[in-house]
């Protein structure tokens, strides 16, 4: 959940308290015409995926780099510790990373206003004995070093003298996950939306307790810079948070994840190595402008990846088609995956171009799944009650809280088309949206594997046995980080 708890007030108060300064920073800034942000590399923050740079973090930055009108200038790093480095000697105006707010941040440097808040949890293995609190920890707890969590350890460890913990050097907060999730270390400490992101692939990973709840998360800045930039940065989140569009990027990265379910997590990672083997080439053939991907996380929420689907409705098949659409998408056999596949894939599309043009993606392609699901008048009746209570209709984290209200008759009786499943709209985008992510981890994850065992076919073709053994230590470094 956001929140918001500088006003325009307080930001007068601080600067009628404080002598007047030179804008120095913020000269500096519009004199190099660009910002300079140290960023974390995570899945939270930033990294480069398929169609590029991408993450909460990143995406804030280039809103505030195009609020300036200057360019942004990117530092990013797997260690915290180099970016406050970064940050202490001036070579960045900023650091963003997901970073909690401690009592010794906040003595070093001047924070900037929380725009996320987090638990901190103990993480073990599903089918191990569950601690109920540090008195059942009998085995050393890892965590990233140089992190909030190690701060955390060692508060905690004045009331628990018997508690063993260790930061790690070489393996950041996912590997550490994954070690849990294979059995190689017992504990973990962990950011809870982190733990959200990587439990889609890692399902037995699991809350022992939680240590820490409603944790800030904010920019770090110099505290030896003036209050120009900082006050920038309070205008900006303001701003941000009024219109919405700091829920819409929460929504974006994190709205789909927070509800997770073990059982059919496993079964879908088992249906992807099963499964979809076969029908992959037609999802790929079929897909038109979409990510192949995204049509077949579709095409699981729909019927599990099963042909001869079919519900008490009367739909069918693998995209699960009504009568009347596989018609108009000229499908003369639902039960023919081929034909479903791309039937699917074109009222999709149709779905996508029905949607006004000012709807910017993703929420223009969330609105089109949910469409696909309840018909684009629904959630355009869905729109109109949005906008009748003030919000604003073209951000799906707004429109998703009206669907519901769908089931519900002193609304519905006043809709054009009137009852529908909105709820159901909403869980069903939610699912693609977690499939879809999942489905691009475990296939970027195969395509290294792939390299690596091509590398691997090279170096002994070339140079026999002995040399693929002494590489495969760092190749498989190698992998983890690519993956």
């Amino acid at each position: 959940m956001i929140r918001f708890g500088i006003s325009a007030a307080v930001l007068t108060a601080v600067v009628s308290c404080t002598p007047v300064q030179e804008p120095v920073q913020l000269h500096e800034i519009y004199q190099r015409d660009s910002i300079r942000v140290g960023i974390l590399n995570s899945p939270t923050s930033y990294y480069v995926g398929a169609d590029g740079p991408t993450g909460y973090d990143y995406e804030l930055s280039v809103a505030l780099a195009e609020k300036l009108g200057v360019e942004l200038e990117l530092f990013p790093s797997y260690q915290r510790e180099e970016l406050l480095q970064k940050l202490d000697s001036g070579q960045v105006d900023y650091i963003a990373g997901g970073l909690a707010v401690t009592e010794s941040r906040k003595q070093k440097y001047r924070i900037a206003p929380a725009y996320l808040w987090r638990n901190e949890v103990l993480v073990y293995r599903k089918g191990q004995k569950k601690p109920n609190s540090f008195k059942d920890v009998k085995e050393p707890i890892l965590v990233p070093k140089d992190s909030s969590l190690a701060e955390t350890l060692t508060a905690v460890q004045n009331d628990y003298p018997q508690l063993q913990w260790q930061e790690s050097e070489s393996e950041d907060a996912d590997e550490l996950l994954q070690q849990v999730e294979d059995g190689k270390i017992p504990y973990t400490l962990v950011d809870s939306n982190l733990l959200a992101v990587n439990q889609r692939f890692f399902p037995n990973l699991t809350v022992a307790f939680k240590v820490k709840e409603q944790q800030p998360v904010a920019w770090l800045l110099s505290n030896k810079a003036d209050d120009s930039f900082w006050a920038v940065l309070i205008e900006f989140f303001g701003q941000n948070y009024q219109s919405g569009d700091l829920l819409s990027l929460e929504d974006k990265y994190f709205g789909h994840i927070r509800r997770f379910d073990y059982i059919a997590t496993l079964d879908y990672i088992k249906a992807i190595e099963k499964d979809l083997p076969r029908y992959q080439p037609l999802f790929e053939k079929y897909a038109g402008n979409f990510d192949w991907r995204l049509l077949a996380a579709i095409g699981y929420q729909e019927s599990n990846w099963r042909p001869d689907a079919r519900s008490s409705t009367g739909v069918l098949g693998m995209m699960m088609l009504t009568v009347g659409t596989a018609q108009m998408m000229g499908v003369s056999s639902r039960l023919d995956p081929a034909q479903s596949i791309r039937g699917g894939s074109k009222y999709l599309q149709r779905m996508v171009e029905s949607i006004p043009e000012r709807i910017q993606m993703p929420d223009r392609l969330w609105f089109a799944i949910a469409a696909y699901n309840i018909g684009w008048g629904h959630v355009e009746s869905a729109r109109v009650l949005t906008e009748r209570d003030g919000a604003n209709p073209d951000q799906w984290h707004e429109v998703k809280q009206r669907l519901p209200l769908l089931q519900q008759k002193r609304y519905y009786q006043n809709t054009k088309l009137g009852y529908a499943r909105g709820a159901q709209a909403v869980y069903y985008v939610e699912n693609v949206r977690r499939f879809y992510d999942t489905l691009l981890w475990v296939d970027e994850k195969r395509k290294t594997e792939q390299r690596l065992d091509q590398q691997k076919q090279r170096l002994n073709e070339q140079f026999g046995d002995k040399a693929v053994n002494s590489a495969e230590k760092s190749e498989n470094i190698s992998a983890v980080k690519q993956s």
